[in-house]
């Protein structure tokens, strides 16, 4: 049976993401790093509370034959721009890097649509950047997820993001075709897209928010 890590396991994704693995027969170890407990209490789980930002301390434990990194943050919670780019780039870029240097054959990363190192908007141009960083590492695969606006319930109150998802979720049936790539997405299915492609591989290293729903659909129709 595999080991896989989480980091980011405490949010909305990665939460989805670790209880999927942990009824999954193929993973038999999952090894959490977090600056917070996940409050799971399951035999396959390991956890280590640390400093997010001191992970290459700890790479001794960072053994795996998967890394899923779910990690991201809002500029509601994270105002500071410097600390935001520890968090949203510096963090999977330093997974990368320890990737990289355990021999960790596949890591799966959550960016966004429209992450672009060079765009105006700073979300969108912290997470481009990471996302040419995280591919400069030799790593056997790696897969970059870039879903549109997440639907679900999160604990902190974002009232801007709640009125677009509510007008995402009305106009949903009329977005198709190139427009199918804006739809809102949940995190059952951005986890279960990433389990399915780090065990059956993807022809794309940079897969967009659409390609991640019909992933999970696949998955979904192949149990």
């Amino acid at each position: 049976m595999k080991t896989a890590i989480i980091l980011g396991a405490t949010g909305l994704t990665g939460g989805v993401l670790l209880r999927n693995l942990l009824g999954d027969d193929r993973y038999g170890n999952i090894i959490l790093f977090s600056r917070s407990p996940a409050n799971v209490n399951h035999a396959k789980i390991e956890e280590h509370i640390i400093d997010l930002f001191k992970l290459e301390e700890h790479a001794e434990k960072f053994k795996a034959d998967e890394v899923y990194c779910c990690i991201g943050t809002t500029k509601s919670k994270t105002p500071d721009n410097e600390t935001y780019k520890k968090i949203d780039h510096g963090i999977p870029v330093t997974a990368a890097k320890l990737c990289e240097k355990n021999n960790i054959p596949c890591y799966l990363v959550v960016s966004a649509m429209g992450a672009d190192g060079k765009n105006k908007i700073f979300y969108n141009r912290v997470k481009g950047k990471m996302e040419k960083h995280v591919l400069e590492f030799d790593i056997k695969k790696t897969y970059i997820f870039r879903p549109s606006l997440i639907a679900g319930d999160r604990e902190e109150k974002r009232t801007g993001e709640k009125i677009a998802k509510y007008a995402m979720s009305f106009f949903k049936p009329l977005m198709i075709g190139f427009l199918k790539k804006y739809r809102s997405i949940s995190p059952q299915e951005i986890a279960t897209a990433m389990i399915f492609v780090a065990n059956n591989g993807h022809r794309q290293t940079r897969i967009e928010s659409d390609a991640i729903a019909e992933l999970a659909n696949a998955e979904k129709n192949s149990e």
